[in-house]
């Protein structure tokens, strides 16, 4: 997709790489909040989760620790829902979740659909398409199941933290917030993710392995993703602060939009002042 020079640089400069997408996902992340207000922080959450979850497999080597790639994007999550808590409150950063938790269940159940229909024997790209779909979408249950337990759980963690410390500190101090409900929900999520997904799969890919080797093997790398988390909510502190002090109530599509309801549930009529309503009543009593 890329030129082949900017290919072969960054297969040199893979940490380099690593931050470039950190930071394009952050100001990705501004410019749809910028532009669409809060959908667009819904629309972060179902795109990271979703991103994600194809991403999460692919193991690469940053800073001389092996993490997944999927890592980036589902952090990115955790900057979306607290952007959401500071600006619209508890109840719409929670609706997020829920979304993102939907959009997921519908993923996994078409594309487990699609993998039903076997492809045409005529077309090898059809087969191999086919094939790589496979590898991405054939989820099995544990993973599954684990995957979106460990999100909802650490993801209403994070939101309830959020406003926990929000409350105690009477609105002050942002970047502790934002800080300390990640990093505490990000290291929830990294047990549990650890013990319910990665565990099992060592085990089911490398049979040889006993359960304590296993296990291990999986601490090691819940050890090396969570220093990445770190890493990135420490990263994503400024970003929040620049969001913060953003106007995007004009943005925000129900304010456009409410007059309207109210004009076409009101017989086409405008609706009516607090004032009209009173004398309306009154009149109509008489």
């Amino acid at each position: 997709m890329l030129p082949t020079i900017i290919s072969e640089f960054f297969a040199a400069h893979q940490d380099l790489l690593w931050m470039i997408v950190v930071a394009t996902d952050l100001s990705l992340t501004l410019i749809l909040y910028r532009v669409f207000g809060k959908m667009g922080l819904y629309a972060i959450v179902v795109l990271n989760i979703m991103l994600s979850n194809i991403q999460g497999p692919k193991l690469t080597i940053i800073f001389g620790l092996e993490t997944s790639l999927g890592l980036i994007l589902y952090a990115g999550i955790y900057f979306a829902t607290d952007l959401l808590s500071e600006k619209y409150g508890q109840r719409e950063a929670n609706r997020s979740v829920m979304i993102g938790f939907a959009t997921s269940i519908v993923v996994v159940v078409m594309m487990s659909f699609s993998l039903m229909f076997a492809p045409s024997a005529e077309r090898e790209m059809a087969v191999s398409t086919h094939n790589a779909l496979t590898t991405l979408f054939n989820f099995t249950p544990h993973f599954v199941f684990g995957s979106l337990f460990v999100y909802l759980v650490s993801q209403n963690l994070d939101v309830w933290i959020f406003h926990y410390i929000k409350n105690k500190t009477q609105g002050r101090h942002l970047w502790l917030r934002n800080n300390i409900s990640t990093l505490t929900s990000q290291a929830v999520d990294t047990v549990l993710y650890t013990l319910i997904v990665w565990w099992p799969l060592f085990l089911d890919t490398q049979p040889h392995l006993s359960n304590m080797e296993a296990l291990q093997l999986a601490f090691n790398l819940a050890l090396a993703k969570y220093f990445f988390k770190v890493l990135i909510a420490l990263i994503d502190t400024p970003f929040i602060y620049l969001a913060r002090e953003w106007d995007v109530s004009k943005r925000d599509w129900h304010f456009e939009f409410q007059p309207d309801y109210k004009t076409t549930h009101n017989n086409g009529q405008k609706p009516l002042t607090s004032d009209e309503e009173k004398k309306e009543k009154a009149a109509t009593k008489h």
